[in-house]
């Protein structure tokens, strides 16, 4: 039970860096560049996603799993989610003139709950701690 709490306190913070990543990302093409909200958004996402998975995959779950074949259950919880998060927020935002922010907070949100329920219990599960020390 400790160990997994650990475990959830490291993805806890590896998310936060990510999720620095993505704001930064998206305020930087949405202010700056005045992109469309789904690039802006989308850019940020990938980017979050690519650094807290290598780091998850580390440092979180310890798993030597085999990275191409666990990075391809995250690009399936993703090819559920990218578009169901789009979907919101456009709903949310064009359709019912929600903040940006606001939006890009909750999908946040809801992205860090489902993803780590995710990689615990299905990407990683039979792979848990099975890093070598140095790896």
């Amino acid at each position: 039970m400790k160990k997994d709490w650990l475990r959830f306190l490291k993805f806890t913070l590896f998310s936060i860096s990510a999720g620095l990543i993505e704001i930064v990302t998206f305020t930087v093409l949405n202010e700056f560049f005045h992109l469309p909200y789904w690039v802006s958004y989308l850019t940020g996402l990938v980017l979050s996603v690519v650094w807290n998975f290598t780091l998850n995959r580390k440092f979180t779950f310890q798993s030597a799993a085999n990275v191409p074949a666990a990075m391809f259950k995250v690009f399936l919880f993703y090819l559920v989610f990218t578009p169901a998060s789009t979907y919101l927020e456009h709903i949310l935002t064009t359709n019912l003139g929600w903040n940006e922010y606001l939006v890009t907070g909750i999908n946040m949100v809801l992205n860090f709950t489902l993803e780590f329920l995710y990689q615990r219990f299905y990407v990683f599960r039979d792979s848990l701690d099975t890093a070598k020390k140095g790896e």
